[in-house]
Protein backbone atom coordinates (compact mmCIF):
# COMPACT_ATOMS: atom_id res chain seq x y z
CA UNK A 1 0.00 0.00 0.00
CA UNK A 2 1.74 3.34 -1.13
CA UNK A 3 2.26 5.86 1.78
CA UNK A 4 0.27 9.31 0.97
CA UNK A 5 2.38 11.94 0.07
CA UNK A 6 3.36 14.54 2.99
CA UNK A 7 1.74 17.93 3.11
CA UNK A 8 4.69 19.54 3.43
CA UNK A 9 6.28 18.42 0.47
CA UNK A 10 3.40 19.96 -1.45
CA UNK A 11 3.85 23.21 0.12
CA UNK A 12 7.50 23.23 -0.71
CA UNK A 13 6.74 23.04 -4.53
CA UNK A 14 4.29 25.57 -4.06
CA UNK A 15 6.81 27.86 -2.90
CA UNK A 16 9.22 27.01 -5.12
CA UNK A 17 7.29 27.90 -7.74
CA UNK A 18 6.10 30.88 -6.09
CA UNK A 19 9.46 32.09 -5.69
CA UNK A 20 10.33 31.63 -9.39
CA UNK A 21 7.53 33.32 -10.97
CA UNK A 22 8.12 36.47 -8.31
CA UNK A 23 11.83 36.39 -9.74
CA UNK A 24 10.72 36.58 -13.40
CA UNK A 25 8.55 39.16 -12.51
CA UNK A 26 11.14 41.30 -10.85
CA UNK A 27 13.65 40.83 -13.85
CA UNK A 28 11.53 42.13 -16.06
CA UNK A 29 10.14 45.05 -13.84
CA UNK A 30 14.11 46.10 -13.66
CA UNK A 31 14.40 45.60 -17.60
CA UNK A 32 11.44 47.63 -18.14
CA UNK A 33 12.62 50.75 -15.54
CA UNK A 34 16.19 50.03 -17.51
CA UNK A 35 15.38 51.03 -20.64
CA UNK A 36 13.11 53.64 -19.53
CA UNK A 37 15.76 55.41 -17.61
CA UNK A 38 17.98 55.36 -21.25
CA UNK A 39 15.34 56.59 -23.48
CA UNK A 40 13.66 59.77 -20.77
CA UNK A 41 11.12 60.33 -19.06
CA UNK A 42 7.89 59.71 -21.32
CA UNK A 43 7.00 63.19 -22.88
CA UNK A 44 3.44 64.49 -23.20
CA UNK A 45 2.47 66.43 -26.09
CA UNK A 46 3.53 69.91 -26.34
CA UNK A 47 0.27 72.38 -26.49
CA UNK A 48 -0.03 74.63 -29.63
CA UNK A 49 1.81 78.04 -29.05
CA UNK A 50 -0.44 80.79 -27.47
CA UNK A 51 -1.16 83.98 -29.50
CA UNK A 52 -0.57 86.97 -27.16
CA UNK A 53 -3.48 88.77 -26.46
CA UNK A 54 -4.67 91.72 -28.23
CA UNK A 55 -4.73 95.51 -26.70
CA UNK A 56 -8.13 95.57 -26.18
CA UNK A 57 -8.58 91.71 -24.96
CA UNK A 58 -11.23 92.94 -21.95
CA UNK A 59 -13.39 93.82 -24.74
CA UNK A 60 -15.69 90.78 -26.08
CA UNK A 61 -14.64 89.43 -28.99
CA UNK A 62 -17.14 90.60 -31.03
CA UNK A 63 -16.10 94.18 -30.30
CA UNK A 64 -12.54 94.53 -30.72
CA UNK A 65 -11.28 96.54 -32.87
CA UNK A 66 -7.79 95.96 -34.93
CA UNK A 67 -4.41 97.92 -33.94
CA UNK A 68 -4.07 101.17 -34.53
CA UNK A 69 -1.37 100.12 -37.45
CA UNK A 70 -3.47 97.03 -39.03
CA UNK A 71 -5.07 98.47 -42.36
CA UNK A 72 -8.40 96.74 -43.04
CA UNK A 73 -8.49 94.56 -46.26
CA UNK A 74 -10.65 95.96 -49.06
CA UNK A 75 -13.66 93.47 -49.46
CA UNK A 76 -13.84 92.21 -52.91
CA UNK A 77 -16.32 94.21 -54.66
CA UNK A 78 -18.55 92.80 -57.74
CA UNK A 79 -17.37 94.10 -61.16
CA UNK A 80 -19.86 96.64 -62.52
CA UNK A 81 -21.38 96.47 -66.09
CA UNK A 82 -19.12 99.05 -68.09
CA UNK A 83 -21.04 102.34 -68.76
CA UNK A 84 -22.40 101.73 -72.47
CA UNK A 85 -21.35 104.50 -75.04
CA UNK A 86 -23.68 106.82 -76.12
CA UNK A 87 -25.15 106.60 -79.32
CA UNK A 88 -24.47 108.33 -82.16
CA UNK A 89 -27.33 110.55 -83.43
CA UNK A 90 -29.63 109.07 -86.21
CA UNK A 91 -30.30 110.89 -89.26
CA UNK A 92 -32.04 114.30 -89.28
CA UNK A 93 -35.83 113.28 -90.30
CA UNK A 94 -36.69 115.08 -93.80
CA UNK A 95 -38.54 117.29 -93.92
CA UNK A 96 -37.19 118.76 -90.95
CA UNK A 97 -39.99 119.34 -88.66
CA UNK A 98 -38.82 122.61 -87.71
CA UNK A 99 -39.90 124.74 -90.40
CA UNK A 100 -42.57 127.22 -89.97
CA UNK A 101 -42.95 127.86 -93.90
CA UNK A 102 -44.16 131.53 -95.22
CA UNK A 103 -42.22 134.04 -94.13
CA UNK A 104 -41.90 137.44 -93.20
CA UNK A 105 -38.71 139.81 -95.23
CA UNK A 106 -38.54 143.33 -94.57
CA UNK A 107 -35.40 145.51 -94.99
CA UNK A 108 -36.80 148.59 -92.96
CA UNK A 109 -34.88 148.15 -89.61
CA UNK A 110 -31.07 148.31 -89.68
CA UNK A 111 -29.12 144.86 -88.17
CA UNK A 112 -26.73 144.83 -85.51
CA UNK A 113 -24.69 141.91 -86.37
CA UNK A 114 -23.65 141.27 -82.21
CA UNK A 115 -27.21 141.39 -81.46
CA UNK A 116 -27.63 138.65 -84.54
CA UNK A 117 -24.87 136.68 -83.14
CA UNK A 118 -26.45 136.80 -79.48
CA UNK A 119 -29.53 134.77 -81.07
CA UNK A 120 -27.94 132.81 -82.67
CA UNK A 121 -25.72 131.02 -79.86
CA UNK A 122 -25.33 127.54 -81.91
CA UNK A 123 -23.27 129.48 -84.96
CA UNK A 124 -19.86 128.97 -84.11
CA UNK A 125 -16.86 131.31 -85.33
CA UNK A 126 -16.55 131.21 -89.40
CA UNK A 127 -20.14 130.70 -89.38
CA UNK A 128 -20.57 127.15 -89.17
CA UNK A 129 -23.48 125.10 -87.39
CA UNK A 130 -24.52 121.55 -87.08
CA UNK A 131 -27.53 120.35 -85.26
CA UNK A 132 -26.80 118.67 -82.01
CA UNK A 133 -30.19 115.68 -81.90
CA UNK A 134 -29.68 114.44 -85.20
CA UNK A 135 -27.19 113.95 -87.95
CA UNK A 136 -27.51 116.04 -91.19
CA UNK A 137 -28.21 114.49 -94.30
CA UNK A 138 -25.87 116.93 -96.00
CA UNK A 139 -22.68 119.58 -95.51
CA UNK A 140 -23.52 122.57 -97.58
CA UNK A 141 -20.85 125.46 -97.71
CA UNK A 142 -22.70 128.26 -98.62
CA UNK A 143 -20.29 130.51 -101.17
CA UNK A 144 -21.14 134.28 -101.64
CA UNK A 145 -19.49 136.47 -103.99
CA UNK A 146 -18.81 139.98 -103.07
CA UNK A 147 -17.52 143.17 -102.60
CA UNK A 148 -19.02 146.43 -100.56
CA UNK A 149 -22.06 145.30 -99.77
CA UNK A 150 -21.72 145.07 -95.91
CA UNK A 151 -25.48 146.12 -95.12
CA UNK A 152 -26.47 143.72 -97.85
CA UNK A 153 -24.37 141.24 -95.91
CA UNK A 154 -26.26 141.63 -92.00
CA UNK A 155 -29.92 141.14 -93.59
CA UNK A 156 -28.38 138.19 -95.12
CA UNK A 157 -27.02 136.92 -92.35
CA UNK A 158 -30.32 138.00 -90.11
CA UNK A 159 -32.16 135.86 -92.33
CA UNK A 160 -30.52 132.93 -93.23
CA UNK A 161 -28.85 131.65 -90.22
CA UNK A 162 -32.51 130.91 -88.46
CA UNK A 163 -33.40 129.58 -91.74
CA UNK A 164 -30.76 127.03 -92.32
CA UNK A 165 -30.28 125.93 -88.25
CA UNK A 166 -34.13 125.16 -88.97
CA UNK A 167 -33.41 123.20 -92.07
CA UNK A 168 -30.90 120.90 -89.70
CA UNK A 169 -28.21 121.23 -92.49
CA UNK A 170 -24.56 120.39 -91.07
CA UNK A 171 -23.50 124.46 -93.05
CA UNK A 172 -20.74 127.02 -93.37
CA UNK A 173 -20.72 130.77 -94.86
CA UNK A 174 -18.23 131.50 -96.53
CA UNK A 175 -18.20 135.20 -98.30
CA UNK A 176 -15.63 135.71 -100.83
CA UNK A 177 -14.42 139.34 -100.93
CA UNK A 178 -12.50 140.64 -104.66
CA UNK A 179 -9.76 142.90 -103.71
CA UNK A 180 -8.92 145.70 -105.70
CA UNK A 181 -10.59 148.27 -108.42
CA UNK A 182 -11.44 145.18 -111.53
CA UNK A 183 -14.28 144.68 -113.05
CA UNK A 184 -16.27 142.62 -110.83
CA UNK A 185 -15.77 138.50 -111.71
CA UNK A 186 -19.05 136.39 -109.71
CA UNK A 187 -18.30 133.46 -111.71
CA UNK A 188 -14.59 133.35 -110.35
CA UNK A 189 -14.90 133.86 -106.92
CA UNK A 190 -17.91 131.45 -107.22
CA UNK A 191 -15.11 129.00 -107.91
CA UNK A 192 -12.92 130.00 -105.70
CA UNK A 193 -15.01 129.65 -102.87
CA UNK A 194 -15.85 126.01 -103.88
CA UNK A 195 -11.93 125.11 -104.01
CA UNK A 196 -11.37 127.17 -100.41
CA UNK A 197 -14.26 125.57 -98.63
CA UNK A 198 -13.02 122.16 -99.00
CA UNK A 199 -9.95 123.37 -97.76
CA UNK A 200 -11.46 123.57 -94.48
CA UNK A 201 -14.44 121.06 -94.48
CA UNK A 202 -15.52 117.91 -96.54
CA UNK A 203 -18.41 119.36 -98.11
CA UNK A 204 -20.83 117.59 -100.62
CA UNK A 205 -22.90 120.28 -101.15
CA UNK A 206 -22.29 123.75 -102.60
CA UNK A 207 -25.09 126.35 -102.66
CA UNK A 208 -24.44 129.46 -104.46
CA UNK A 209 -26.06 132.85 -103.29
CA UNK A 210 -26.08 136.45 -104.49
CA UNK A 211 -26.05 138.68 -101.09
CA UNK A 212 -28.79 140.69 -102.05
CA UNK A 213 -31.46 137.69 -102.09
CA UNK A 214 -33.64 136.56 -99.61
CA UNK A 215 -35.57 133.36 -99.16
CA UNK A 216 -39.54 134.11 -97.84
CA UNK A 217 -40.21 130.24 -96.89
CA UNK A 218 -37.66 128.12 -95.45
CA UNK A 219 -39.43 125.44 -97.00
CA UNK A 220 -36.97 126.11 -99.87
CA UNK A 221 -34.04 123.95 -98.40
CA UNK A 222 -30.81 124.68 -99.07
CA UNK A 223 -29.11 121.54 -100.21
CA UNK A 224 -28.56 119.56 -103.28
CA UNK A 225 -30.38 117.33 -105.00
CA UNK A 226 -29.90 114.40 -107.56
CA UNK A 227 -30.02 117.83 -110.69
CA UNK A 228 -28.82 120.84 -110.05
CA UNK A 229 -31.23 122.88 -108.07
CA UNK A 230 -31.82 126.55 -109.05
CA UNK A 231 -33.54 128.35 -105.74
CA UNK A 232 -34.36 131.43 -106.46
CA UNK A 233 -37.16 130.64 -108.76
CA UNK A 234 -40.13 133.29 -107.81
CA UNK A 235 -38.35 136.63 -107.36
CA UNK A 236 -40.18 139.84 -106.21
CA UNK A 237 -37.50 141.44 -109.02
CA UNK A 238 -39.19 139.75 -111.73
CA UNK A 239 -42.97 139.75 -110.40
CA UNK A 240 -42.61 135.96 -108.55
CA UNK A 241 -42.08 134.45 -111.83
CA UNK A 242 -39.85 132.75 -113.83
CA UNK A 243 -37.88 135.53 -116.34
CA UNK A 244 -37.26 132.84 -118.66
CA UNK A 245 -36.53 129.03 -118.70
CA UNK A 246 -32.93 128.81 -118.92
CA UNK A 247 -32.57 131.56 -116.15
CA UNK A 248 -29.89 129.88 -113.22
CA UNK A 249 -28.72 133.12 -112.03
CA UNK A 250 -29.59 134.20 -107.91
CA UNK A 251 -29.07 131.32 -106.01
CA UNK A 252 -28.23 127.77 -106.95
CA UNK A 253 -27.01 124.52 -105.37
CA UNK A 254 -24.82 121.89 -106.88
CA UNK A 255 -23.16 118.88 -105.63
CA UNK A 256 -19.58 118.24 -105.78
CA UNK A 257 -19.62 115.97 -108.54
CA UNK A 258 -22.03 117.98 -110.45
CA UNK A 259 -19.66 121.40 -109.67
CA UNK A 260 -16.29 118.84 -110.85
CA UNK A 261 -18.43 117.19 -113.65
CA UNK A 262 -18.99 120.70 -115.36
CA UNK A 263 -15.72 121.98 -114.20
CA UNK A 264 -16.36 124.63 -112.42
CA UNK A 265 -17.61 127.98 -113.68
CA UNK A 266 -16.68 130.05 -116.44
CA UNK A 267 -13.21 132.52 -115.49
CA UNK A 268 -13.77 134.99 -117.75
CA UNK A 269 -17.04 136.72 -116.94
CA UNK A 270 -15.86 139.97 -115.93
CA UNK A 271 -18.61 142.65 -115.07
CA UNK A 272 -22.16 141.56 -114.97
CA UNK A 273 -24.26 138.87 -116.86
CA UNK A 274 -23.76 135.75 -118.96
CA UNK A 275 -21.91 133.70 -116.47
CA UNK A 276 -24.95 132.00 -115.05
CA UNK A 277 -26.25 131.38 -118.72
CA UNK A 278 -23.05 129.54 -119.54
CA UNK A 279 -23.16 127.57 -116.44
CA UNK A 280 -26.97 126.50 -117.66
CA UNK A 281 -25.18 125.48 -121.19
CA UNK A 282 -22.71 123.57 -118.81
CA UNK A 283 -24.97 120.91 -117.34
CA UNK A 284 -27.26 120.71 -120.19
CA UNK A 285 -24.41 119.76 -122.19
CA UNK A 286 -22.89 117.27 -119.50
CA UNK A 287 -26.64 115.81 -119.64
CA UNK A 288 -27.98 116.95 -116.27
CA UNK A 289 -31.32 119.07 -115.75
CA UNK A 290 -32.35 121.80 -113.71
CA UNK A 291 -35.00 121.19 -110.63
CA UNK A 292 -36.50 123.74 -108.99
CA UNK A 293 -39.13 124.45 -106.17
CA UNK A 294 -42.60 125.28 -106.96
CA UNK A 295 -42.97 129.02 -107.31
CA UNK A 296 -44.41 129.42 -103.65
CA UNK A 297 -42.14 127.86 -101.49
CA UNK A 298 -39.21 129.13 -104.36
CA UNK A 299 -39.86 132.96 -103.62
CA UNK A 300 -37.09 135.81 -102.72
CA UNK A 301 -37.11 138.97 -102.26
CA UNK A 302 -33.87 141.37 -103.19
CA UNK A 303 -32.36 144.17 -101.29
CA UNK A 304 -33.19 147.11 -103.97
CA UNK A 305 -29.60 148.66 -104.44
CA UNK A 306 -27.90 151.00 -107.90
CA UNK A 307 -25.79 148.89 -109.69
CA UNK A 308 -22.06 148.57 -108.21
CA UNK A 309 -19.15 150.78 -109.97
CA UNK A 310 -17.02 148.36 -111.96
CA UNK A 311 -19.85 146.05 -112.25
CA UNK A 312 -21.34 146.90 -115.86
CA UNK A 313 -22.99 144.76 -118.05
CA UNK A 314 -20.17 142.40 -120.10
CA UNK A 315 -20.25 143.56 -123.42
CA UNK A 316 -18.27 140.23 -124.31
CA UNK A 317 -21.41 137.95 -122.81
CA UNK A 318 -23.52 137.15 -125.35
CA UNK A 319 -19.98 135.65 -127.54
CA UNK A 320 -18.88 133.90 -124.85
CA UNK A 321 -22.03 131.77 -124.38
CA UNK A 322 -22.21 131.15 -127.69
CA UNK A 323 -18.79 129.37 -127.47
CA UNK A 324 -19.79 127.47 -124.25
CA UNK A 325 -19.23 123.68 -125.88
CA UNK A 326 -16.09 124.91 -127.18
CA UNK A 327 -14.48 126.84 -123.97
CA UNK A 328 -16.33 124.90 -120.57
CA UNK A 329 -13.14 121.55 -121.34
CA UNK A 330 -10.67 124.77 -120.64
CA UNK A 331 -12.22 127.04 -118.97
CA UNK A 332 -13.18 126.95 -115.23
CA UNK A 333 -11.45 124.75 -112.13
CA UNK A 334 -8.69 123.60 -113.92
CA UNK A 335 -7.58 127.19 -115.24
CA UNK A 336 -8.84 128.76 -112.11
CA UNK A 337 -5.72 131.07 -110.36
CA UNK A 338 -5.68 133.22 -107.67
CA UNK A 339 -3.94 134.52 -104.19
CA UNK A 340 -6.09 134.65 -101.15
CA UNK A 341 -4.48 137.96 -99.20
CA UNK A 342 -6.46 137.23 -96.02
CA UNK A 343 -8.85 135.07 -94.04
CA UNK A 344 -11.11 136.35 -90.99
CA UNK A 345 -12.96 134.21 -89.20
CA UNK A 346 -16.08 136.06 -87.54
CA UNK A 347 -18.79 134.94 -85.16
CA UNK A 348 -21.40 134.71 -88.54
CA UNK A 349 -19.10 133.91 -91.51
CA UNK A 350 -15.37 133.33 -93.07
CA UNK A 351 -14.36 135.94 -94.81
CA UNK A 352 -11.85 135.05 -97.42
CA UNK A 353 -10.36 138.13 -99.38
CA UNK A 354 -8.53 137.44 -102.33
CA UNK A 355 -6.61 139.13 -105.46
CA UNK A 356 -8.12 137.34 -108.74
CA UNK A 357 -6.50 139.40 -111.12
CA UNK A 358 -7.66 141.36 -114.00
CA UNK A 359 -9.12 140.38 -117.60
CA UNK A 360 -6.24 141.29 -119.27
CA UNK A 361 -3.93 138.44 -116.76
Amino acid sequence: MREPSLPGTSLQRACRLLVAFCALHLSATLLYYLAGSALGPPRSPEPPPRRPPPANASQPLSRQTPPTDARPRPRPQPASPSPALPLPPGPCPEPSPLLVGALRVEFSQPVNLEEVARINPEVKDGGRFAPKDCKALQKVAIIIPFRNREEHLKYWLYYLHPILQRQQLDYGVYVINQDGEEEFNRAKLLNIGFTEALKEYDYDCFVFSDVDLIPMDDRNTYKCYSQPRHLSVSMDKFGFRLPYNQYFGGVSALSKEQFTKINGFPNNYWGWGGEDDDIYNRLVFKGMGISRPDAVIGKCRMIRHSRDRKNEPNPERFDRIAHTRETMGSDGLNSLSYKVLRTDKYPLYTKITVDIGSPNS
